[in-house]
């Protein structure tokens, strides 16, 4: 599948419920969000059927989100039936690592090979906070448990919020020397509109945003110069790094301050209600659970699929103004 700038899209991000077993102050707002009713989410027989035209298209890699994947019933059967699909060479998944550890073995044998695991503080007390509940001991467990069954390179996703956590970026960094994952910082992107105004008119974005090269600088201050690296789990907006003898890297994924970031995307997003968004970044979406409940053939849904990458941007412009107004991340899935 190619993009009306060229760009060849491979890669489908399906958020396979909009439910989640945290409250991360990034991503839902804390009185929560309304759950979709069960029937506006798409079935997992749905989900596969998207996956298999797809993938006539040209899809090969998948990774399955949120909200919170794991809490999804069925899960293990979901993997097995992508990870069988005709053309489909990866299967990933995102996760809080809550529910992992008595999964991981599970997911592993359906297909599953790897795991990013969302976790944004080493701090028990600061993760509560960050999560609103949650145990961090449940996430490391979770890191075990998919280590032992193999699901590598283990990846940390952690957005760095000033005043939040960013005076741990040292810590995570340090980690690396140690254990052989891949530890990402993430750069906060603008999602929840109603946070805009403070005190001195500056919003809450504003006043928590770290920009890559200021994170990449307090570690090189502090463990020494940062080599640029490759990680060996295939192409994706990460720009890998290695400190002086680590087991394992360093990545900055850089939305906001990377000025070609999005000149290589190659993917799109599914929604739990069975949108199709060509880019993360904005609002334009089109409809897959109309055309699949509809009884419309493969063709059909290929035309949707297709009216969705003729749409895709060339690039987001959060600078300007253009944010995603009417979603929350959980209900799109990151």
């Amino acid at each position: 599948m190619i993009d009306p700038v060229g760009r060849s899209i491979s890669y489908l991000r399906i958020s396979v419920t909009d439910r989640c077993n945290l409250r991360c102050v990034y991503c839902m707002p804390e009185a929560g969000v309304p759950w979709l009713p069960k029937e506006e989410v798409l079935t997992l027989e749905e989900i596969a059927r998207v996956v298999r035209v797809a993938a006539e298209m040209g899809l090969r890699r998948v990774r399955l989100t949120g909200g919170e994947p794991t809490v999804r019933r069925g899960l293990v059967d979901l993997v097995r039936w992508i990870a069988s699909t005709p053309g489909i060479e990866d299967v990933a998944m995102t996760t809080n690592g809550i529910a992992l550890a008595g999964m991981a073995a599970d997911l592993a044998r359906a297909g599953l090979r790897r795991v990013n695991i969302s976790l944004d503080t080493l701090r028990p007390e600061r993760f509560r906070a960050i999560t609103r509940w949650g145990d961090i001991g449940d996430v490391f467990a979770g890191i075990e448990a998919a280590r032992r069954a193999g699901l590598r390179p283990i990846k940390l996703n952690v957005v760095v919020m000033r005043g939040i956590n960013d005076d741990e970026v040292v810590d995570f960094a340090r980690t690396t020397m140690d254990e052989d994952w891949e530890v990402r910082f993430i750069e906060l992107m603008p999602f929840l509109d109603e946070e805009v105004s403070c005190a001195k008119g500056e919003s809450t974005f504003d006043l928590q945003f770290v920009p890559t090269r200021e994170v990449k600088r307090r570690i090189e201050a502090a463990l020494g110069r940062l080599e640029p690296a490759e990680s060996g789990s295939g192409a994706g907006p990460a720009r890998y790094y290695r400190l002086p003898c680590a087991r394992g890297l360093v990545g900055f994924i850089s939305p906001l301050t990377e000025t070609h970031f999005c000149a290589t995307c190659n993917r799109m997003r599914l929604t739990a209600d069975g949108k199709i968004r060509p880019c993360l970044l904005t609002d334009h979406e089109v409809d897959l659970k109309g055309v699949l409940r509809s009884g419309a053939d493969d063709e059909a849904l290929k035309g949707a699929i297709l009216l969705a990458l003729r749409t895709k941007p060339d690039a987001h412009h959060l600078w300007d103004g253009n944010r995603p107004r009417w979603r929350k991340m959980v209900q799109i899935g990151g």
